[in-house]
């Protein structure tokens, strides 16, 4: 009976130790995703319940982009995404937070609405929360979940819902959440992005509309070939940096996150971008311009807010 008290006590006392080298080995997949990367994004729509939907064409695009991190502490690493268009052009592109055993995240209701919701410890233990925004850093979508590692592969998983995609953000009305099933599987030559959809109507009940398989192919290339973003990204780091501060502010203090779609027929990102651009160059920001560009900041996202 001693012997297996003592194995079991042996045990308990080794799981730390598993959890810490299983997180070296999750931050190291986590930045396998960043780089200079050609992207191919693949979705065909695949069943529908209904006999007389009319399954919409499959949608093929590609780009090149360059991800890489821009915070990073213990337990969070925000990477942020800049797609190269051409030779010189380059344009904000989304951004994924990554956070290790959190206690609460955003869960997508419709129609622009999040609500926070919140976890106990063990509910999270080894898991790690994906936080998914908008190219102007409003939210898009969270999931969590745990970084497997065996057989040489590293993936994570994760079921949530989410806004329409921007591929069908204006084109679509019959639908108003996108229950997606994510699996990142880091590889050899970057990573690929899989994705296992649910085209659903909420309302009173739920109604799915169609269901959807999704491919996003990351592969490396050269990092010469991204050199217009990391010159972008120098002079305009600053002024995201301090829009992000001031989300951070905003998610931190409200339990429900709901906006309109747009202002004066006017998406939130165009205001956002407009900002960039007057503060573009932004270097030792004094006490008093940090207010001033705080304020601007607030002043914007308080102009989408539903009452």
């Amino acid at each position: 009976m001693n012997s297996i008290f003592f194995k079991f006590l042996f045990l308990l006392s080794f799981i730390p130790f598993l959890l810490l080298s299983n997180k070296k080995k999750d931050i190291q997949a986590i930045k396998g995703m960043c780089g200079c990367m050609d992207i191919k994004f693949q979705f065909a729509e695949t069943f529908s319940p209904d006999k007389e939907y009319k399954f919409y064409e499959n949608y093929n695009s590609g780009g090149r982009e360059l991800a890489f991190v821009v915070e990073e502490t213990k337990d969070k690493i925000v990477i942020q995404h800049l797609l190269v268009v051409g030779k010189e052009m380059v344009i904000k592109h989304w951004r994924q937070d990554w956070i290790y055993q959190t206690e609460s995240m955003l869960s997508y209701d419709k129609e622009e609405r999040w609500v926070k919701k919140n976890y106990n410890r063990e509910e999270t233990k080894g898991k790690w929360i994906q936080k998914v925004y908008q190219v102007d850093d409003s939210p898009r979508y969270e999931g969590m979940g745990s970084w497997v590692h065996v057989d040489g592969k590293s993936y994570w998983e994760s079921t949530t819902d989410a806004p329409l995609p921007r591929r069908e953000y204006s084109k679509r009305k019959d639908y108003n959440v996108l229950s997606r099933r994510n699996r990142h599987n880091i590889t050899d030559f970057g990573w690929v992005h899989e994705q296992d959809n649910l085209k659903i109507l909420r309302g009173e009940n739920i109604k799915l509309i169609a269901e959807e398989k999704g491919k996003n192919t990351y592969v490396k290339v050269g990092m010469e070939k991204c050199e217009p973003a990391l010159k972008w990204w120098d002079k305009n780091q600053n002024f995201w940096s301090i829009v992000r501060k001031n989300w951070d502010n905003y998610f931190e203090e409200n339990e429900i996150i709901s906006f309109h779609k747009s202002v004066n027929k006017q998406p939130m990102f165009n205001g956002f971008f407009a900002l960039g651009k007057k503060y573009e160059g932004l270097n030792n920001v004094s006490e008093k311009q940090y207010k001033e560009i705080n304020d601007e900041i607030n002043n914007h996202i308080s102009s989408f807010i539903k009452p």
